[in-house]
């Protein structure tokens, strides 16, 4: 972890325009970085007020502080083997200037100014890379050859604890790996429109769309960034934003036009929306429902908003107030529990997180998912669907509390389900990033057979 300093950077002169700018951006950088580690926060809601606080910077200034940042957290498995000092000395530059190299950004004169001030003592002798880092190989390579006296792997890219608590093949290790240490693109979903549609209004808008091979409604919008509230499709309902992994959950509960279903950690309702949709696609006049609760208040407010833009009925809340059941027992066709969980599998996506985390993070939720999916399995009705979802990739958080539900309450069967990525059937689904280039998941789908 860094401490806060600022005052080493001043024995670092600027010889040029570029290199004044990349000294700028480097304190800026820096106690951006030291904020996420010394308050614990998250880096996107750090990043975000301090552009709020801070209107000076255009948007280039704000691409490059940004892509920046959090290329420091994609690759800090390495890089803070090579930053230990605390201090905006060289080997602050040089970390810097290596993420840049490992992410191929295209600002160089920036990376050749963080480079020249890292190689201005004798502990490093840096270099632009002048071949294509393809893979995390070619990277760790680059790597250990700019820093010959420290020893690199792949591994270090993922905390140690992850690898205690994540069951996962040796084979898949690597590519589990590859897509931890790039970005998802922007995943999103076709509402009263068909994939097609969307892609070409979209496409008309000036954002990179296509349909996508895997479910008949998902849209893959790319990975520049997007503003939504100017995009048309969006303001009207016809566009919502849901990782594909995500999309798997709605997909694998498969809400038939008349059912009943509770989602009962809803947020802000991504998934009720999801259910909801795929209930009208079937039927235009779909008699179902969706009931969605939470503990909080403000991410219903939010569910009730984003239905009312895409012109959904059927879907009302009922936030939980205590421990009994906000809904009726056993009246549901399907009850969807998207359990409180580390996030484990959303690491793509806030790479931050894996540093600011540890195994209790993992650890310390059984109990609460447990009882979570113990309550809500209340509500199904006889022959109803109980299907149990996580963003995280450790079976302590997934298989474990399935199996230990499942022996507790006979009255439900686990059922097998095709993983729409592989085709393989299972009886316990984790869907992992480096399928189908998506967010992590898990997925349970039971049956009240008694």
């Amino acid at each position: 972890m860094v401490q806060s300093s600022t005052s080493a950077v001043n024995a670092f002169q600027a010889q040029s325009s570029a290199q004044k700018r990349a000294l700028s951006y480097s304190n800026t950088i820096y106690q951006l970085f030291n904020r996420v580690f010394q308050q614990k926060l998250p880096a996107d809601r750090v990043i975000a007020e301090y552009f709020r606080a801070n209107k000076k910077h255009g948007s280039k200034d704000r691409r490059v502080i940004r892509e920046s940042l959090f290329a420091l957290f994609r690759w800090w498995g390495w890089l803070n083997k090579v930053h230990t000092s605390g201090e905006q000395d060289e080997s602050w530059f040089a970390a810097l200037a290596t993420a840049a190299q490992l992410e191929q950004h295209s600002w160089n004169q920036f990376t050749e100014a963080w480079q020249a001030f890292a190689n201005q003592s004798n502990r490093y002798s840096m270099a632009s890379s002048h071949n294509p880092l393809s893979t995390v190989k070619d990277k760790c390579d680059y790597v250990q050859q700019s820093f010959t006296g420290i020893t690199f792997t792949p591994q270090d890219l993922l905390p140690q604890w992850f690898w205690d608590i994540t069951d996962i093949a040796e084979s898949d290790a690597i590519p589990l790996i590859e897509a931890m240490s790039s970005r998802p693109p922007i995943w999103g979903r076709a509402q009263q429109c068909t994939a097609e549609q969307l892609s070409k209004q979209l496409q008309d808008e000036g954002i990179d769309a296509s349909t996508a091979e895997h479910f008949a409604d998902t849209v893959n919008l790319g990975h520049k960034s997007i503003n939504l509230n100017g995009t048309k499709a969006y303001l009207n309902g016809q566009l919502e934003i849901q990782d594909l992994g995500s999309q798997v959950i709605g997909q694998i509960c498969g809400p038939k036009p008349a059912d009943n279903w509770w989602d009962t950690c809803s947020g802000a309702g991504g998934k009720s929306l999801q259910l909801r949709s795929l209930m009208l696609t079937q039927d235009a006049k779909a008699a179902g429902s969706i009931i969605a609760s939470d503990i909080r208040k403000k991410p219903l407010e939010e569910l009730l908003k984003r239905a009312n833009r895409a012109g959904f009925n059927g879907i009302s809340t009922a936030p939980w107030q205590g421990e009994a059941l906000p809904v009726e027992a056993e009246t549901f066709d399907g009850v969807l529990v998207d359990a409180p969980c580390s996030c484990t599998g959303t690491w793509r996506r806030n790479p931050d997180m894996r540093w600011l985390d540890d195994a209790a993070v993992v650890n310390d939720k059984q109990a609460l998912q447990l009882d979570i999916l113990s309550r809500s399995a209340q509500a199904v009705k006889l022959n109803g669907q109980l299907v149990y979802a996580t963003c995280s990739l450790s079976p302590i958080e997934n298989e474990h509390v399935v199996t230990q539900f499942l022996a507790e309450h006979s009255q439900f069967e686990l059922q097998q389900t095709r993983h729409p990525f592989t085709g393989k059937t299972h009886k316990m689904l984790t869907v992992w990033p480096q399928e189908a280039d998506t967010d992590g998941m898990f997925v349970a789908k039971m049956v009240r057979i008694k």
